[in-house]
């Protein structure tokens, strides 16, 4: 991509409505527009790390053996007076009628539709177990959107359902997921702390959030220091290995690590007082196994190796794909913009002309856009006839992890510049050297 030709309404100053960070962040690099209260349009440079992270989800979830899908945004009101939510949810369902003046509501999580896919097709216990999700736009009606894409009333979201014959195995797709999103949070550069959290209307009895530490975070939370030291880094997890699962759920979620909501101080004082924390946590994923709940109300049984019908234990584990890009954002930046990670970001690196119309300065530039393309890589190239501070804000905003900055008088000793968005170091080498430390970068994700 070449500048002068990309849509990037890059704004100057922040807009009066932006409260946090990431809100700040996300509209001045152009990323986001608000379309009305809490609901956002998402404009390239935004459109292209939203589907950077559900690419990271898609991938992370089919190596763990779930299997995609896609519902509908709009669902029948029938099927929630089935399992008893319809009344019960309260006024975050957007309801509405069709024209033939059927009851219907806009999505603000799936259990009851796949519960009915399941119910439909499968009837074995020789078919289970089975995990399907799908990354769709939902939508709660929050009395008070604001933080921008961190609480919006449209967001857009993986939603994952498993169906098991016995507890025990529900359990496991319990522990599986743990895993699956610990691998996904670390690939996007977040480290998400799993941390004991209540239910809410969706119910069960077992159920971690995972929480980014960030000043923003509208959860208080209290937790053992220890437990930012634990990381999954690059192990090969056998997913179908119950022990080793489980051995990752224990490590993890061994430590004091609550939200509010489940707090207990009398626990959280045996921690050794030098380890004990309090802060502020983003939500960006949860995990839940509820048993029952929803296969008894709306029948959904298999047939077991006894011949008796059964209802199927099942949880459900959500991750937050939008909300994920404000959380990376109050996780990762600085005074002048966005530090993305590597895993996310929306262009691999940014090339700068200091003196565009400069044959030497051109050729060059061009150079090393042909050859990180070549390399399968996505460069961000500025040729605006700008002046070289306005380009350095602009690339420092919008936050791309490394940046190759080319000049006459550099390339007279036959140099170009690199730099670390993260650290602002800077090292002159030859260019084909550039391009082949960016490409080793990546590389090694």
């Amino acid at each position: 991509m070449r500048l002068s030709r990309y849509f990037l309404p890059v704004l100057k100053e922040t807009p009066a409505e932006a409260q946090i960070v990431s809100h700040r962040y996300m509209l001045r690099a152009g990323m986001i527009k608000q379309a009305s209260a809490g609901i956002y349009s998402w404009l390239p440079l935004g459109f292209k790390v939203l589907k950077n992270i559900e690419n990271i989800v898609h991938e992370e979830q089919q190596r763990a053996g779930h299997i995609p899908m896609l519902m509908p945004t709009l669902q029948s009101a029938d099927l929630w007076r089935e399992s008893g939510r319809y009344d019960g949810y309260g006024e975050e369902m957007l309801r509405m009628k069709d024209r033939h003046g059927r009851d219907m509501l806009y999505s603000p999580t799936a259990e009851e539709m796949f519960t009915d896919v399941f119910r439909s097709y499968v009837k074995s216990y020789k078919d289970l177990p089975l995990t399907l999700y799908q990354i769709q736009w939902k939508f709660r009606d929050e009395i008070r959107p604001r933080f921008g894409v961190m609480r919006g009333r449209e967001f857009f979201m993986k939603d994952g359902y498993n169906f098991d014959l016995t507890k025990e195995d529900a359990l496991h797709a319990y522990n599986r997921h743990l895993v699956s999103y610990l691998r996904t949070y670390e690939r996007m550069g977040l480290q998400a702390i799993p941390m004991r959290a209540d239910s809410g209307p969706i119910g069960g009895d077992y159920t971690h959030e995972f929480l980014v530490l960030a000043d923003t975070g509208e959860s208080e939370v209290f937790y053992d220091s220890k437990v930012t030291d634990i990381s999954l880094g690059k192990r090969d997890i056998d997913f179908d290995d119950v022990a080793q699962c489980q051995a990752v759920m224990d490590e993890f979620t061994s430590l004091y690590a609550r939200t509010d909501e489940t707090h207990v101080e009398a626990e959280f004082n045996e921690v050794p007082e030098d380890r004990r924390r309090v802060a502020r946590g983003i939500e960006v994923g949860q995990i839940f196994y509820f048993g029952t709940t929803y296969s008894d109300k709306m029948g959904a049984t298999v047939v077991n190796d006894q011949g008796d019908h059964v209802p199927v234990h099942m949880g459900s584990h959500g991750i937050g794909v939008s909300r994920l890009l404000g959380a990376i954002i109050e996780a990762s930046h600085d005074d002048k913009g966005i530090i993305w990670p590597e895993g996310v970001t929306p262009f691999h690196c940014g090339i700068i002309n200091l003196r565009q119309g400069d044959d030497a300065a051109d050729a060059a530039c061009e150079s090393l856009y042909s050859a990180l393309t070549a390399a399968g890589l996505e460069p961000l190239y500025d040729d605006r006839n700008e002046r070289a501070g306005g380009k350095f804000a602009t690339m420092d905003l919008i936050g791309l992890p490394w940046r190759i900055t080319v000049g006459p008088r550099g390339l007279k000793n036959g140099v170009v510049e690199l730099t670390s968005r993260k650290t602002g170091e800077s090292v002159e080498m030859p260019p084909e050297q550039a391009v082949a430390k960016v490409v080793e970068i990546y590389a090694n994700l």
